[in-house]
């Protein structure tokens, strides 16, 4: 299980990147940076080409998924480009009835709260996953030496918003289940770690040359709830691109309690939150990977002198990681200036990496 010959990570178009060293735990070129939801309501572009056009229609059109993707790395001079895509998107292949909301978020047609429902889940079929591909390759096509990041929505935060049926502040539904039925909870995850692991992989071999699991909610669970059930649908998702060879990062909101864990379900990089300093993550990870992150997209707002200071000392605290990827420890906000992202890019790329 291989990526292709012609792979931009196998015939070395991304593989010497500032962003695949850092990743690995080399000295970059460098100090790579991008920024997670860079592709979106931020930029003017994105607005004007969206319009008119519904969320999941914009995903699943490969020339529109493309042109998103690619608009922050010529606007920001960013080290890599992220996937325009929603985590929903693999229930959309699938069948299931769900729709981006907006203003809500994702909805589901029937949430799914029985061993039944779970039953009932149709498969996410090689087939469905085309549009996914086409866009890939479209991207990378236009990339160059730049490397496409993949992602994928980890499984407990798939199943939260399944059980739920929209998004929610505490996740009860979803909490609740995991004791009160352990076995359609089981069921549940896997189904779903299959379709995000499925998603995830379609991506990889179509060209990306990361790959990212993205866990919003993990956050709302304690440390015995996460390892007893929910670190293993992680892993199981992750079994889908293992043997590639493209470097995993795993990232969720709010669970630097939780970083341990979630590394060791098997990922290269930890992505870590606004909440904990990269130098504590690294010594409660044993610097044994590398990190991404994190600063604070609050401050994107502020006076640029305190944004500055901020951003200096993140690069500081990350270089004492094995590898340090620079990112918010959360999504650009949609009011966020594009401005300042490209002033906050300069300014990263103008500091020398650690040796």
């Amino acid at each position: 299980m291989t990526l292709s010959a012609t792979h931009p990570l196998t015939d070395g178009t991304t593989s010497q990147s500032p962003l695949i060293q850092a990743y690995r735990g080399g000295t970059p070129s460098r100090r790579p940076v991008w920024f997670m939801r860079q592709a979106g309501r931020s930029l003017p572009e994105y607005r004007s080409l969206r319009e008119g056009t519904a969320m999941l229609d914009a995903c699943l059109d490969p020339a529109m998924a493309a042109e998103i993707t690619l608009q922050p790395v010529r606007r920001h001079d960013v080290d890599a480009a992220i996937f325009f895509s929603d985590i929903v998107i693999p229930l959309k292949l699938a069948g299931v009835d769900v729709d981006i909301v907006p203003g809500v978020g994702p909805v589901l047609g029937s949430p799914i709260r029985s061993a039944a429902d779970v039953a009932s889940l149709p498969e996410l079929t090689d087939a469905a996953l085309e549009p996914i591909r086409e866009a890939v390759s479209r991207t990378v096509s236009e990339l160059g030496t730049t490397p496409l990041i993949g992602f994928a929505g980890a499984p407990f935060t798939l199943a939260a918003y399944m059980v739920e049926g929209r998004p929610s502040r505490d996740h009860l539904g979803p909490r609740t289940m995991m004791h009160a039925d352990p076995a359609a909870w089981r069921a549940l995850t896997e189904w779903a770690a299959d379709a995000s692991g499925k998603f995830l992989r379609a991506q990889l071999e179509a060209g990306a040359s990361a790959g990212q699991l993205f866990d919003s909610w993990a956050g709302s669970l304690g440390l015995r709830d996460y390892i007893e059930h929910v670190a293993p649908a992680s892993s199981r998702a992750l079994d889908h691109v293992r043997g590639l060879g493209a470097p995993l990062v795993h990232f969720g909101t709010g669970t630097s309690e939780l970083l341990v864990a979630m590394r060791d379900v098997g990922v290269d990089v930890v992505g870590v939150d606004y909440r904990l300093p990269l130098d504590e993550a690294n010594r409660r990870l044993g610097g044994t990977v590398a990190l991404q992150g994190n600063i604070d997209p609050a401050l994107l707002s502020a006076p640029w002198e305190v944004l500055e200071a901020h951003v200096r000392e993140v690069l500081d605290a990350g270089s004492a990681a094995p590898g340090h990827v620079v990112n918010l420890g959360h999504g650009v906000p949609p009011e966020a200036d594009p401005d300042v992202l490209t002033r906050v890019v300069s300014l990263i790329h103008s500091v020398p990496p650690a040796p």
